[in-house]
């Protein structure tokens, strides 16, 4: 079985996608969050799966700690190996929700590099600009009335015999 981490394949993804070691990231990340949103967003889930690794790590020992060889647990011990499972489980999922979260920005930022370069790009580009140009006017133009509301007569609600 392998030792590598979510910290660990997440950090491969993020060096693979971005092609710069992970410290390097770190520090040009914050600096930069208009040219690159999606390495602020995938170092943002980064920092969140260090703290949930850091949990998960926590609450491990703790369980391992309450359940070592040779120990019979106190019935109190019960309720806290329990929770430390519960809590040791919520902290895998959160870890394993938060490499999702970096794979599909991964994912995204590789299908907008290729999007950048295809004929996609020309074709929102061109769409782009013709929106840009002529803004589209939210109501009737100032030049003409708009027309009168026809006076109808509303059927009354009454009960009538």
């Amino acid at each position: 079985m392998s030792d590598a981490t979510a910290l660990d394949h997440a950090n491969a993804m993020i060096e693979k996608a971005w092609g710069r070691p992970v410290a390097e990231l770190e520090k040009s990340a914050p600096c930069l969050p208009v040219e690159d949103p999606m390495l602020r967003a995938a170092m943002h889930h980064r920092s969140h799966l260090v703290v949930v690794s850091n949990s998960a790590a926590v609450h491990q020992e703790r369980l391992h700690a309450l359940t070592r060889p040779g120990h019979v647990p106190a019935f109190y011990d019960l309720d806290r190996i329990t929770a430390s499972a519960s809590a040791l489980r919520t902290a895998y999922a959160e870890s394993n929700t938060a490499i999702q979260m970096i794979r599909h920005i991964v994912d995204a930022r590789e299908l907008a590099l290729q999007a950048q370069s295809g004929l996609g790009a020309e074709r929102v580009k061109a769409a782009t600009t013709r929106t840009t140009n002529s803004p589209r006017p939210l109501g009737p133009p100032a030049a003409q009335p708009t027309p009168p509301i026809a006076a109808v007569p509303t059927p009354s609600t009454a009960n009538q015999r």
